[in-house]
């Protein structure tokens, strides 16, 4: 489902963010990605996301070598991934429905389809009664709720989630999780970022640990 054999991105500026990575997070697993501020687990996600490419090495997802993707294949290849923000990234000039409908807008799906699935999708995240109000509005666990129906209203095979419970007490976290779980229950790939080593340690998922651009193993 993700493989990574021997990648390694350096920036221009010369910063090793990533240093001769291998692993595999096989189809249907949900696996945590850890490890201290700057340790280059967004620049893994990123990687995947394809919003930065390696310096060396290979990245296989869900059987598609990422190196040989053109520029006009990318926008197709990244309707398979979710990808759930820290910050929410929400629009405030549209409504809950609005931007949970933007990757479906943008892949041109029917009007009748978008309402489907973006009522599904606010469905899941217990949100169905909120999508006319303004995101402004909502409180920060039910703006990541948000965030979290937008990655996930295109049914993509693989979630993507960068810090998701960083700006969150304890108790939204573990609703937050808890979501995350119930998609993989679906068979839904999910790799989460996170620094909550406590959480990460009650759940009990497996870990890739990541120091200083290394795999910890």
């Amino acid at each position: 489902m993700i493989r990574f054999n021997r990648v390694s991105k350096r920036y221009q500026n010369g910063h090793d963010a990533l240093d001769n990575i291998s692993f595999s997070v096989e189809q249907g697993q949900m696996v945590f990605l850890t490890g201290h501020s700057g340790a280059g687990k967004s620049t893994l996600l990123r990687l995947i996301s394809l919003l930065d490419r390696p310096s060396a090495g290979s990245i296989q997802v869900n059987g598609t070598e990422l190196d040989r993707l053109s520029g006009r294949e990318i926008p197709v290849y990244r309707r398979s991934l979710g990808v759930v923000f820290q910050e929410h990234r929400l629009l405030f000039d549209r409504s809950v429905f609005d931007n949970v409908a933007l990757p479906l807008l943008v892949a041109s799906y029917s009007p009748a389809e978008i309402k489907r699935r973006v009522q599904a999708a606010l469905d899941r995240v217990s949100l169905l009664t909120m999508e006319s109000l303004n995101p402004q509005v909502l409180s920060g666990g039910e703006q990541q709720r948000v965030g979290i129906a937008r990655a996930i209203v295109n049914t993509p095979t693989i979630l993507l989630a960068d810090e998701p419970t960083g700006n969150l007490d304890p108790k939204l976290s573990e609703e937050v999780m808890g979501l995350f779980q119930q998609f993989n229950q679906f068979g839904t790939t999910v790799l989460v970022a996170t620094h909550d080593l406590a959480l990460v340690e009650k759940m009990g998922n497996p870990r890739l640990q990541l120091a200083q651009g290394k795999l910890v193993l």
